[in-house]
């Protein structure tokens, strides 16, 4: 059973890393289209490396650490790799709080898609909630306010952490709102592309500092699947290969798939419900986020393929409208 558990978990991780990075992916080739051969050469390389044991190792062990203060840096690192019954106790009482931080954040990241991003609509009530998108900063409020409110009832604590999801939620989009507009510059040309060596070294910077900020649903999100680092650590390494081969592939095959990306977002938003409910002290069944992770993304990849059949590329219709 428990052979059989860490399959079920390492897949569901790698499905969702690998959904959830397809922006990643995306924004990685605009980019590295820019760039040299040796800096494409080294983020293929290198940054695959400082991606999957850099970023995604050593979140897990901050996020630990930072939820069991207790442990030490030293103990964090330990107990994750280890059967340590104290550090296994340390991890478990401050799990509640990983996991409603953790949630918040999940569930503001899929609210903010479906109000406020652009999208292929395939869902009843999708384009509806699109024309609505300044009401997520109220939407956001009023959910906040409510999980507070019922946090606190059980423990002051609890209602920080679901603070701190929040504030974790928009520090990244900011981070990723600079990504974004990073990229938009540089498909525009108004970003010298001939900089130099200088310019070569920026724009890797900027690749590192994009893909630290996007493993950040991954990282998170993984902890609703299990609370073993080593899995998350391979699960999630594993989409990371995942997301360079998008990268390394003509990114344009990726964008025909017009629905993974709501399969994702889906996803997520279940996700984070799960990692709510866990927070608040509810067990939920431990098969259940790797089996509707798998399950959505599946649905969604079903649909996508559907449409390129029908050979219909044309324009969302939430895009024409903004």
């Amino acid at each position: 059973m428990d052979i059989l558990y860490a399959i079920i978990v390492v897949i569901g991780l790698v499905a969702f890393e690998s959904i959830c990075s397809i922006d990643n992916a995306i924004i990685n080739a605009d980019i590295l289209s820019t760039m040299g051969a040796w800096a494409r050469r080294w983020f293929l390389t290198w940054g695959l490396l400082i991606a999957v044991f850099g970023v995604r190792g050593i979140l897990p062990w901050a996020i630990i650490w930072a939820s069991a203060p207790s442990l030490g840096p030293i103990g964090a690192f330990t107990a994750t790799f280890s059967g340590d019954e104290t550090a296994a106790m340390a991890i478990e009482q401050s799990a509640p709080f990983l996991l409603l931080a953790g949630g918040i954040f999940m569930v503001f990241l899929a609210l903010h898609w479906l109000m406020a991003e652009k999208k292929n609509c395939i869902v009843p009530g999708e384009l509806a909630f699109s024309r609505h998108g300044p009401w997520f900063y109220a939407a956001a409020a009023i959910i906040l306010l409510g999980v507070v409110y019922l946090a606190v009832q059980i423990d002051p604590m609890l209602g920080v952490a679901a603070v701190a999801g929040s504030a974790i939620f928009f520090i990244m989009q900011g981070f990723r709102l600079f990504a974004d507009a990073k990229s938009a510059e540089l498909e525009k040309g108004t970003v010298d592309k001939g900089a130099g060596h200088k310019s070569e070294i920026s724009k890797l910077m900027l690749l590192e500092v994009i893909d630290a900020t996007f493993s950040i649903d991954g990282v998170v999100g993984a902890f609703a699947f299990t609370m073993s680092v080593p899995l998350i650590l391979i699960g999630n390494g594993l989409g990371a290969l995942v997301v360079r081969e998008m990268t390394i592939r003509n990114v344009d095959n990726i964008r025909k798939f017009a629905y993974l990306k709501n399969g994702a977002m889906y996803s997520i938003f279940c996700l984070g419900v799960i990692m709510c409910t866990e927070g608040f002290g509810i067990e939920v069944p431990m098969w259940l986020a790797p089996v509707l992770t798998v399950t959505i993304v599946a649905t969604f990849l079903g649909l996508s393929i559907r449409k390129i059949k029908k050979n219909d590329y044309g324009v969302c219709e939430i895009e024409k409208d903004t």
